[in-house]
């Protein structure tokens, strides 16, 4: 969420830290899991789900995955949280990924270019308000489906402390909101990390840490031309440890 400014080497842009990356890796890995451990007993009706299940051993076993996954991502996501919040409050990291004003202008600016009124899409800061989007959708949603997962997990102990009817709702909140993350990642993170024409085949950026150039020429680039004195050692967030 936070980090220190991004910084040049070698005239290349450092956007994300060594931990960032595995961080995402991370990520990317318990979502897929949760995805298909999930989805496939959503929909356990259709065959390529039988199928699913029976690979991985059966429902009970599927189920076993599903729960693993979900302590981990919740102690990714526990972690990423506090330290974020330590480094804006103790190492006074910019709090890079805050939604602003100037979001809200990029995004009308990008539909204007869309509908051919602008002649350049929105200026392209170190994250876009696409990117900030995905990243607080996935950050809320996922503590949504932390709480109800919880909550379908340990029904019992859930009910001693809340009514029978939030269960039930608690069912299909996780149900639904797993359909939207998984879409909305699926169809625009992945198009716009991967399909999109300006980066097309793959925005390597949060492999390689460093700003992919054909990105570099979105719209006027907003990263200052140097932040970092040479030989200088990057600090970026967690990449200081």
């Amino acid at each position: 969420m936070v980090s220190g400014e991004s910084w040049e080497s070698e005239g290349r842009t450092r956007r994300f830290s060594n931990f960032r990356i595995a961080e995402h890796l991370a990520l990317i890995v318990l979502f897929f899991s949760l995805a298909v451990t999930g989805l496939c007993q959503k929909f356990h009706y259709l065959g390529v789900s039988q199928f699913v299940i029976g690979a991985l051993g059966g429902i009970d076993s599927a189920r076993s995955l599903h729960h693993m996954a979900g302590v981990l991502f919740t102690a990714l996501l526990l972690q990423h949280a506090v330290a974020s919040f330590l480094g804006v409050l103790m190492f006074r990291w910019k709090p890079s990924m805050l939604i602003a004003l100037r979001d809200a202008q990029d995004a009308v600016a990008d539909v204007r270019y869309y509908l051919g009124i602008e002649e350049r899409p929105a200026p392209q800061g170190r994250f876009s308000y696409k990117e900030k989007f995905i990243y607080w959708l996935t950050f809320l949603g996922g503590l949504q489906m932390i709480a109800t997962g919880l909550t379908l997990w340990f029904p019992v102990d859930a009910a001693r402390y809340m009514p029978g009817q939030f269960i039930a709702a608690a069912k299909d909140m996780h149900s639904s909101d797993a359909m939207l993350l998984f879409l909305i990642v699926v169809v625009w993170h992945i198009y716009d990390s991967v399909l999109n024409p300006e980066v097309f085949p793959l925005d390597k950026s949060i492999f390689t840490g460093f700003q992919d150039p054909r990105a570099e020429g979105r719209g006027e680039p907003l990263t200052p031309p140097a932040v970092k004195k040479e030989g200088a050692k990057p600090v970026d967030g967690m990449d200081a440890l």
